[in-house]
């Protein structure tokens, strides 16, 4: 599965409605950190296929998704579930540690 961009047109459909739980990368393209993560989201993307759906949000490109999160300091990782917030993360980890903080429940 791949990672799905988020804006503001389908941020309604692809987070608030989704059926499974959400990982949101909230990212920039001049962000060091957020480009080591980039490889990490696609793994966890395909390993949870049908279980998690991982999106990302730049946010130059969206600041009202930004503001929406309280994002102060990217990269920063939302766990969404059933419209609600869950958990989040911030800063760059491996992706042991990101699945340790953000994905327990849905590990196979």
């Amino acid at each position: 599965m791949s990672v799905i961009h988020i804006n503001r047109n389908n941020y309604q459909n692809e987070v608030l409605q989704s059926d499974k739980p959400v990982l949101i990368d909230f990212w920039a393209s001049w962000c060091g950190p957020c480009r080591m993560l980039s490889p990490v989201l696609e793994d966890i993307s395909n390993e949870y296929a049908g279980k998690v759906k991982v999106c990302k949000v730049n946010v130059d490109e969206e600041p009202e998704l930004a503001s929406a999160f309280q994002v102060s300091s990217i990269p920063m990782v939302a766990l969404m579930e059933k419209g609600k917030l869950v958990k989040t993360s911030v800063g760059f980890r491996p992706r042991a540690q990101l699945e340790a903080a953000l994905l327990d429940a849905y590990r196979r």
